[in-house]
C-alpha cells in the first residue's frame, strides 16, 4: 500500500514539474536593431531613342505568318496550298471527331480528335504514327481543308474529304496521308 501512494506522489510531483513557467526574459530584452542608412542613387538622366529604321534589323525576329496563311487558305501569301480540289466535299467540324486509321507512307496508325479548345484548333493526337505526324497536337477545319498541326500550332498536314469518313492529303514533306473510319 505504501508503494502506491509513493508512486502516485511521483505522478503528481511530474506532473505538475511540467506546468512550471520558465522566465523568457532573455528574449525580451535583446536590443532592437539600428535602422538601415540610405545609399546614394545617381542621378538619372534621360535621352531619346534613335527612330526604328536606324535599327540594325537582323537583331529583329522574323514577322510571324497570318493565321489565314498558316492554315494553307488560297490566294493567302506563303500558303503551302492552293485551291481544294474540285472532287472535295464539305467538311463539318462535328463530324470529325472520334478515332481515325491513318495511312502514311504506307504504314498506319490511330488518330483522335476531339472538340477540346487548344489554341487556335482543337486537341487531336496520334498514336503509333512516324514522321511529321507523331508532332500533330491540333486540327482545325478551314473551309473544305482539314489542317493538322504541331504542338506550338504550326501546320504539318493538310487533307480534303473525298468520301464519307475518308480525308486525303499530304503532309508539309510531301507524304500522302488518308483518314478513314
Amino acid at each position: 500500500m505504501r508503494v502506491s501512494y509513493v508512486a502516485a506522489g511521483l505522478v503528481a510531483v511530474l506532473a505538475l514539474s511540467g506546468c512550471q513557467r520558465t522566465a523568457m526574459s532573455d528574449f525580451n530584452t535583446a536590443p532592437a536593431p539600428a535602422p538601415l542608412q540610405a545609399q546614394p542613387v545617381p542621378s538619372v538622366s534621360g535621352s531619346a531613342l534613335p527612330p526604328p529604321a536606324a535599327a540594325d534589323a537582323s537583331q529583329f525576329p522574323a514577322a510571324p505568318v497570318s493565321q489565314q496563311a498558316s492554315l494553307g487558305q488560297p490566294g493567302a501569301p506563303g500558303a503551302a496550298a492552293a485551291a481544294p480540289p474540285a472532287a472535295s466535299l464539305d467538311v463539318k467540324k462535328e463530324a470529325m471527331v472520334g478515332n481515325w486509321r491513318v495511312g502514311n507512307a504506307g504504314a498506319s496508325c490511330d488518330m483522335f480528335l476531339t472538340l477540346t479548345n487548344l489554341g487556335s484548333g482543337s486537341r487531336g493526337g496520334t498514336r503509333g504514327c512516324a514522321g511529321e505526324l507523331t508532332q500533330m497536337g491540333s486540327w482545325e477545319v478551314a473551309g473544305k481543308q482539314v489542317v493538322l498541326k504541331d504542338r506550338d500550332g504550326n501546320a504539318i498536314a493538310r487533307l480534303y474529304k473525298t468520301a464519307d469518313n475518308r480525308f486525303d492529303g499530304s503532309t508539309n514533306s510531301g507524304q500522302t496521308v488518308s483518314l478513314s473510319r
